[in-house]
Order: C-alpha cells, then sequence, then structure tokens
C-alpha cells in the first residue's frame, strides 16, 4: 500500500493536498515540500492515558495564570512578570549567542523548590556536566538526559515527573511515527504539538530552543511560532560583550519588554541599567552624535545615534541605516533637504544606533535629524542634551507618549538639557536641574543648535 504524503510550506507551514510552486498562504516561491502524513498513532502519542472531560465556563478557575520567579529579574521582566506554569516558551537566537546558558543559570534558582529535566539532543551528558561546572550550576533538582527520540523523552516524564522541562534544541528531536529525518518540517511540527500537549495536561513549564535560519527566523515551519505560548529573540553581535532579550509573542505579557545581559567568563550577568552600558565610551565634544530617549515596554533607554554625512563621488549617494529603518532614515533625509534646508543630496549617508540597540519608536526622529544635521555642518551637538520628538513630513515634531518617564531617566544620567516638541499642556513633576527647550519644527532646532 503507498504512504499517503502530504506537503508544507516550509515558511508558513500550512498544508497543501499537491504541490504548487508558490504557497497561497504567505506567497513564498518554492517553498513547498513533500514529507509522510502523520499516521494515527502519531498523532495520539502524548495522549496515552489521559481522558480530559469538559467542563461548564462556571467551573473554570478565572485566578490569575500561577507564575514564579525564574532568578533573573530581566528575563522575567520579559517573559511579563515571570515563568507562568503550563507554559511553552520557544527562545531562538544565532549560534553561540548564549541560549543554553541562560536556561541553564535559571536551573540554579528554580531548582531550590522545584525539578528540572534537561534534554540535551546536541551534546552528551558529560559536556552539559562541563557547561554546569564553569558556570558553577550546582543543584541535586536538575536531571540531565541526553536523548532525541520523542517517545523516550515522553516515558521518561512520565517517570520522573518534573516541574519543568527544558529541551536543547527542538531540531533534534525526531518521532519515530514519522518517517522524515530530525530537522525536518513534520518532525517539528509534530514534536512541538507533543511537547505542548505535555505543557497544557500536565502544567509542566517546557522551554524550547530553537536554531534560527540565514534571515534570522526561527528555522522550520511558521506554525511553530503559533503553536508556542511565547517566542522569544537573543539578538547581539558574537564579538559585543552585551546580549539583548526580545519577545516576539508573549500570550501572558507584553511584547515590548527587552531584557539586556552582558556575556562574561562567568555566564551571563544581569544589566539593570542598560542606558549606562549603551552610552559608556560616547565621544565629547564630536559632530554627527545625539542621545535620545526610547520606551522599550515600560522602561526607558537612552541609545546614542550617530550620523556620518559625506561628499558623493557617485551619481546616486550611497545610503545606509543600521539599528534604525532604513525607510525612516530615508525619510527624514528628506525632510531635512526639503523642511530643514540643509542641502545634503549630494551627499552619503551613514546612520547608526551604538550597541546594536534597533529603534522603531518615532521618539528617535528628532535625534537622528540632528545627528545628520550635525555631521553635515561639522558642528558638534552640546554632550548635555538629549533629544526627543517624532518628525513629520512637513518637518513639524510632534509629541511622543510617557515623555515625563523620560525626562526623569534623562535627569538621572546627568544630562542637564532636553528639546521636546512644543507641548499644548504643561508638564508635571519635572525634577529639577533639567532645562527642557520647546521647538515647534526641526528648521528651529536646527537654527538653535547648529547653525
Amino acid at each position: 500500500m503507498k504512504q499517503k504524503t502530504t506537503y508544507y510550506c516550509t515558511e508558513c507551514g500550512n498544508e497543501f493536498p499537491k504541490w504548487m510552486g508558490q504557497c497561497s498562504s504567505c506567497g513564498s516561491w518554492n517553498t513547498i515540500i513533500e514529507v509522510p502524513a502523520e499516521s494515527k498513532s502519531a498523532k495520539n502519542a502524548v495522549s496515552r492515558g489521559i481522558k480530559r472531560l469538559p467542563r461548564t465556563l462556571a467551573e473554570l478557575d478565572t485566578a490569575e495564570e500561577e507564575r514564579f520567579s525564574s532568578g533573573i529579574a530581566e528575563l522575567d521582566r520579559v517573559l511579563g512578570g515571570g515563568c507562568v506554569k503550563g507554559s511553552l516558551v520557544l527562545f531562538g537566537g544565532s549560534p553561540g549567542i548564549g541560549k543554553s546558558t541562560l536556561l541553564l543559570q535559571i536551573c540554579v534558582y528554580i531548582c531550590r523548590e522545584q525539578t528540572i529535566l534537561y534534554v540535551t539532543g546536541e551534546e552528551s551528558e558529560r559536556q552539559l556536566k562541563m557547561r554546569a561546572e564553569r558556570l558553577k550550576v550546582r543543584t541535586g533538582n536538575l536531571f540531565v538526559l541526553s536523548e532525541t527520540n520523542m517517545d523516550d523523552i515522553l516515558d521518561t516524564l512520565e517517570s520522573a515527573k518534573p516541574d519543568m522541562l527544558i529541551i536543547d534544541s527542538i531540531q533534534t528531536l525526531y518521532s519515530p511515527e514519522l518517517n522524515s529525518s530530525a530537522g525536518s518540517v513534520a518532525q517539528v511540527k509534530e514534536c512541538t504539538n507533543q511537547l505542548m500537549k505535555i505543557a497544557k495536561t500536565y502544567g509542566v513549564t517546557v522551554f524550547v530552543i530553537g536554531h534560527v535560519n540565514k534571515e534570522g527566523a526561527i528555522a522550520g515551519p511558521k506554525v511553530l511560532e503559533h503553536m508556542v505560548d511565547c517566542v522569544l529573540y537573543f539578538e547581539g553581535i558574537q564579538s559585543a560583550s552585551h546580549r539583548i532579550l526580545r519577545s516576539a509573542k508573549n500570550r501572558f505579557g507584553s511584547t515590548n519588554e527587552i531584557g539586556v545581559f552582558e556575556m562574561t567568563e562567568a555566564g551571563l550577568q544581569e544589566v539593570p541599567n542598560p542606558s549606562e552600558l549603551l552610552l559608556s565610551g560616547r565621544p565629547e565634544n564630536t559632530p554627527g552624535t545625539c542621545v535620545t530617549c526610547v520606551m522599550e515596554g515600560t522602561r526607558p533607554v537612552l541609545a546614542e545615534i550617530q550620523a556620518l554625512m559625506t561628499m558623493s563621488s557617485f551619481n546616486v549617494p550611497r545610503r545606509t541605516s543600521n539599528g534604525l529603518d532604513y525607510n525612516r532614515a530615508m525619510l527624514l533625509m528628506a525632510v531635512i533637504e526639503k523642511r530643514g534646508g540643509l542641502k545634503i543630496g549630494g551627499f552619503d549617508g551613514y546612520i547608526n544606533v551604538i550597541g546594536g540597540l534597533s529603534i522603531d519608536e518615532p521618539a528617535a526622529d528628532l535625534a537622528a535629524v540632528l545627528a545628520i544635521g550635525s555631521s553635515y555642518t561639522d558642528k558638534p551637538i552640546p554632550d548635555d542634551l538629549v533629544a526627543i520628538g517624532e518628525v513629520g513630513l512637513t518637518g513639524e515634531l510632534r509629541s511622543v507618549t510617557q515623555l515625563e518617564q523620560r525626562i526623569v531617566e534623562i535627569k538621572r544620567l546627568g544630562f542637564k538639557r532636553c528639546i521636546i516638541p512644543m507641548q499644548r499642556r504643561k508638564l508635571i513633576n519635572i525634577p529639577d536641574g533639567i532645562k527642557l527647550i520647546e521647538v515647534k519644527t526641526i528648521r528651529e532646532a536646527f537654527e538653535l543648535l547648529i547653525k
């Protein structure tokens, strides 16, 4: 009897009855592959002995989800206040960025009251022991299993009954009920589905590490991110010491929070004040640099934006943006040319946000504009000044949210002046020792600072 097959899109995970050149769901080309259809036994592999009866709405518990701390405040912040019992969390990031290190470090605190099963499919138990000794992870409630067979892992879960499960990584697991190899679309989807049932049925908190592809997305079907409760990404440059943990999806909290870590010989260390880290080494009295304050969730973070404008030797000037959206940067340069009075059309433009921070908030527009103008005129922005404001297409400055909280952070880090859009209402609770400069347009800001 011929085995039934189905077709998956490797980008979005949608199933199709036949092969097509373009996915009708996500529009990607040549991403549909043929895989063996899931057997009935594979679909029911995790439901052995599990029978659940439906309950009425009145019988359901309306209390908040049960949370517990991971022992790392930065991770708790990104998760929305701590780990949620019965949740499935996916960790993604480049190789060597620190995913396994962070999950092994949280075992020290959590194992004080709970038991953890750490399943590793990429290294032996001895290798994991050596890494744990380097990180000084010593606890009796951490159990280690070097296994890739999903059925064996399920059997171990039934016997060990841990409170938390860590999988390193999902691409190494395979279900023997499927004929495809480990890491394929069908295997990743099936193994994640079984882990999700384990988390929801037994209340086990599951952390899963996922590899990323060359585009920076989680490798495997896109449906993998839809199945889990929380998707976390580790960002940063391996040559740099700091790492940024960002939430792309969170059913139990905000996706705007970030956590900042620093990689040391003893593992990942928390950075409770990322503004000082991002501003360390800032040059003084140098053209082309300006500081702004952006909101990462509930946390104000000061970031330095640098710009370099040089005379172009080509007919079409070269423009590059790192850390600031490219299209947004091109828009700001066009506004400077038309409304700001600076003729930068024949200049190459380079914009960079120091520290690897990615800014997607319009409040950083004014700082980027002033950095570009400062580099063009070769006149420095005062070192004690911070710029906050959104820039419109007509060159006007628009107000931003949570301005008072930003100003408090600016004052705490020792800045004396802050240039902001003209406010229609008076601000309250402004700390003493900081001067607010209100302007209406970018031309007015240029005349005040660099002309």
